[in-house]
């Protein structure tokens, strides 16, 4: 598995980056900057330069503006799509490895929202549940279709006053029945 793609995506500032670019197809680093108005400007530079230099992003144009250039972004190719046409292909320990990154990219963000002063689990609707259903394998691609379709509702959301910014994570393992 390419570990310069996991590595990059699986930072929570850069997938966050990333899915501004899939939104929005192309931006500016001040377009990036005012969509993700809490990454300093100084951090906002670092994590565009590693993308880049993993060849996630690349500069495809740059406009002159009062004696500088702005460079305009956009992906070289969906790092979500390409981690999971290899993670089929790759063996178990890698898979494993990158599921372990994953879950702990997952414990940093819940970690870092702990420790702030105002966090309430129930007054900010945070949840964390597992179930187990028993679905025949139509089923389970109609439940899977219709959660992305319930996704596709609200991706694209703008940021206003009224909306926080949540990150809802899904994962779906087969369990062994004996």
């Amino acid at each position: 598995m390419e570990n310069s793609i996991l590595s990059n995506i699986l930072n929570p500032v850069r997938m966050r980056i990333i899915q501004m670019l899939i939104k929005n197809d192309t931006a500016t680093v001040q377009q990036i900057a005012k969509d993700l108005p809490d990454i300093p400007q100084a951090s906002l530079y670092r994590h565009l330069n590693k993308l880049a230099s993993s060849k996630i992003i690349s500069v495809v144009q740059e406009n002159k503006i009062r004696g500088t250039f702005e460079k305009v972004y956009k992906l070289e190719r969906n790092p979500y799509t390409a981690v999971g046409d290899k993670l089929g292909s790759g063996n178990k320990g890698e898979q494993l490895d990158f599921f372990y990154n994953f879950l702990m990219v997952l414990l940093g963000d819940f970690e870092e929202y702990m420790t702030w002063d105002k966090a309430d689990l129930q007054r900010d609707g945070a949840i964390f549940r597992s179930a187990a259903m028993y679905m025949d394998d139509e089923e389970y691609l109609k439940f899977i279709n219709e959660l992305k379709n319930v996704f596709n509702k609200v991706k694209d959301n703008e940021p206003s006053e009224k909306r926080k910014l949540r990150k809802i994570t899904t994962i779906s393992i087969p369990c062994i029945d004996e």
